[in-house]
């Protein structure tokens, strides 16, 4: 694995031909994705500033574009009409000021009449390497500038530590504020969100005061990407803890999930109705972000994790990709998460029954009578691929990558569960290259993964008890090199 020193991750980008051969060298990795939004070189993590406006979908991502390392991070910028097409704009934020100076973190937008809001973490580290984050603002105009204000909305709250970042705007229709939440580490090391005020969208916030979540007082380290979204009529708060071991997800340490409740942003309280409830059940999603300015609940992760390496394309230079859109709805006080209807669009041809070997993209359709079940994927004579198994007198699903040749982060637990509240009758799957999405029973839960098959690896069996079409699914996202 190649070695980043500091000097090497954190230098500025000062010209798009920096960069020129290595896009054209990743362009070529046959694990680069045709469907899902990917880095046009080095690292992409978060998504940032996931917003509808004007008929158009923005989105942004947290970029280092030397390698995949986690270095100086930028706002790479992309478009879509359909959530499915995705087109690259270039660089959008650049560390370029005295409160960013070492990097553009996490954020999101706000629809400002025919502008666009960008709140978004700056980080900033002086001559000792000691960081300060601010949260700061800048303003997309309908030409396409961007604008970054003189100054940082605040800087950070004190009786935290130096981790306050990903702040979430949020305009409460019903007085009329202004509330930005931001994840955030107190003096002993828990996790929390806290939560500032305005009556603008873009001067004069205050602190309010830490969000109480009763029960939640000690969950994890650290809080990033914190989300407070009304989802069906309930109040629904999305957040990634880190550093705690969660039922069902083996060694993983760091998890993104929800509490179903009820906020009171004047007592800055959040009253829970539910557990912790993982988004994605598989091995690699996180910080998953909602459109706004939207009416229909579309969420967006990266199908990464932090601190996890995935070496196959580590060594060529890039990594990351972010999932599939997803429409949310609740039902039975969980979430449901569904493909965006947009995404049959991308349908080719049916392939025949008889086929033994997967496309490098495709979708399948899985049905089962709800007794026990096994889908094997990716496998050879050698090995037995990608296991996906159900027990039917427990309800229990599991998904095993371990038998895959390339194994990665293997000491975060190579398999995952979960217990489905519903028989097993129906398995949407969704390949493309170097990823898997499983959607299993229209929703109920979802099962995400980075993989990476060698070129022996492409036989699959299903069970007997089941039927299973296959279908193509052409390009939707180019590897234009726009900087």
């Amino acid at each position: 694995m190649k070695e980043w020193s500091k000097e090497l991750s954190y230098r500025e980008l000062k010209s798009p031909d920096e960069i020129r051969s290595l896009h054209d060298k990743i362009k070529e990795s046959v694990f680069r994705q045709t469907y899902h939004i990917q880095p046009t070189t080095g690292l992409l993590n978060d998504p940032n500033g996931f917003i509808f406006q004007n008929g158009i979908y923005h989105l942004f991502y947290q970029w280092c574009p030397w390698g995949a390392v986690h270095g100086l991070k930028y706002w790479y910028h992309t478009t879509s009409k359909d959530l499915i097409h995705w087109k690259n704009e270039g660089l959008a934020l650049k560390p370029d000021t005295l409160y960013d100076n070492r990097g553009v973190y996490s954020g999101t937008a706000l629809s400002d009449g025919d502008k666009i809001n960008l709140y978004y973490t700056g980080n900033h580290r002086d001559e000792d390497w000691q960081r300060t984050s601010y949260t700061c603002l800048a303003t997309l105009n309908p030409n396409g500038t961007i604008v970054k204000k003189e100054k940082p909305l605040f800087g950070p709250a004190e009786g935290f530590t130096e981790h306050q970042r990903d702040p979430k705007i949020i305009h409460n229709k019903e007085d009329g504020k202004y509330y930005i939440i931001l994840g955030a580490q107190d003096e002993n090391a828990r996790g929390c969100a806290i939560l500032y005020s305005s009556d603008y969208p873009d001067r004069d916030f205050k602190f309010v005061n830490k969000i109480l979540v009763p029960g939640f007082e000690e969950f994890g380290n650290m809080w990033e990407c914190p989300s407070l979204e009304q989802i069906d009529g309930k109040d629904v708060l999305i957040f990634c803890p880190q550093n705690i071991i969660l039922p069902k997800r083996s060694y993983a340490q760091h998890h993104n999930g929800y509490i179903i409740g009820s906020m009171d942003f004047e007592e800055a309280v959040f009253i829970p109705e539910t557990e912790f409830i993982e988004l994605d059940s598989g091995f690699d999603h996180y910080a998953a972000q909602l459109a706004a300015n939207t009416d229909r609940n579309v969420i967006i992760g990266w199908m990464g994790n932090a601190d996890c390496t995935y070496p196959v394309t580590d060594e060529e230079d890039w990594a990351g990709c972010m999932t599939l859109p997803r429409e949310l709805h609740i039902k039975d006080n969980k979430l449901i998460q569904t493909p965006v209807k947009e995404i049959e669009a991308l349908r080719g041809e049916e392939l025949p029954a008889d086929i033994k070997e997967l496309p490098l993209a495709a979708e399948l359709l899985i049905t089962s009578d709800g007794n026990d079940f096994y889908l094997s994927l990716f496998k050879n004579r050698h090995s037995r691929g990608l296991m996906i198994s159900y027990n039917s007198s427990t309800k229990k699903l599991g998904v095993d990558r371990s038998g895959l040749k390339t194994r990665i982060n293997t000491n975060w637990g190579e398999s995952r569960t979960r217990v489905l509240d519903e028989p097993l009758t129906k398995l949407r799957i969704f390949i493309d290259h170097s990823s898997i999405e499983i959607f299993v029973n229209d929703g109920e839960a979802v099962f995400s993964g980075r993989i990476f098959p060698t070129e022996e690896e492409k036989q699959f069996v299903v069970s007997e008890n089941a039927t299973c079409r296959i279908f193509t699914i052409n390009p939707s996202v180019t590897d234009d090199f726009i900087i």
